[in-house]
């Protein structure tokens, strides 16, 4: 495919719509080649310190890919540390964002523990905030999304246009199972958030994380107790 150019929504969308075809079959190494040639110096990726195989599959195939971790300033130590040894291990060009207020700022204007009394201004100020300010100037955004760590995201396209901030979202594992990431992580020595290996199998922040009993729904240790299973990044 040719490099796209700069673009407006209107061809975003038929990139989406094109690329949803051209792309069908392709392996994760394929789109991410795709998005890197398409949109040179205009796609970014973001990672969630868990397992960490989209970072490595970026730094192995586009390394000029930047890639952004969100710091919310409640994660579990072994996530940021899982940060360092990933920035250690590979050569990406791994950013680190964090919310425009502190956790101690946050808790002045809004009251202490905002997570446990409204976790969706919570997520709305420390995650989906500062994450869509990152993307300005993207025209392509690098997801780790995948359909076997959340029901909710069965009908997702690996390529799509995200309207509300006008960027694609690129989904390049969305159809891998955990068999597979499983076995790319092992042949790979791919670092991996050791909470995921003590009953945590989707990470967010500490206060809004529990422990997920063996085979219940691997989200449902997020946000335990509450009418709530996204942040808002991915809606």
């Amino acid at each position: 495919m040719t490099v796209v150019q700069q673009s407006d929504a209107r061809v975003l969308q038929a990139v989406a719509r094109y690329a949803t075809a051209g792309l069908q079959g392709a392996d994760a190494a394929e789109v991410i080649r795709w998005a890197a040639d398409s949109f040179a110096g205009r796609v970014v990726a973001t990672q969630a310190m868990a397992n960490t195989t989209m970072s490595h599959l970026i730094s192995t195939i586009a390394p000029e890919i930047p890639v952004v971790f969100l710091d919310t300033g409640y994660h579990f130590p072994e996530t940021m540390a899982t940060r360092d040894d990933l920035m250690a291990r590979t050569n990406i060009n791994l950013i680190t964002i964090t919310p425009v207020q502190s956790v101690a700022e946050q808790d002045e204007q809004y009251g202490k523990d905002l997570w446990a009394r409204d976790p969706d201004l919570c997520c709305q100020l420390r995650k989906v905030l500062p994450m869509e300010e990152s993307l300005i100037g993207y025209e392509a955004w690098i997801t780790g999304l995948r359909v076997a760590s959340s029901t909710s995201r069965e009908e997702v396209p690996v390529v799509q246009f995200d309207e509300k901030r006008g960027v694609l979202k690129i989904s390049p594992m969305l159809h891998w199972t955990d068999e597979q990431l499983l076995q790319y992580t092992l042949e790979n020595d791919v670092p991996v958030n050791p909470l995921m290996y003590q009953g945590y199998p989707s990470i967010g922040c500490a206060p809004c994380t529990a422990r997920v009993e063996a085979g219940d729904d691997p989200r449902s240790g997020r946000w335990k107790g509450q009418d709530k299973i996204e942040c808002g990044l991915h809606t």
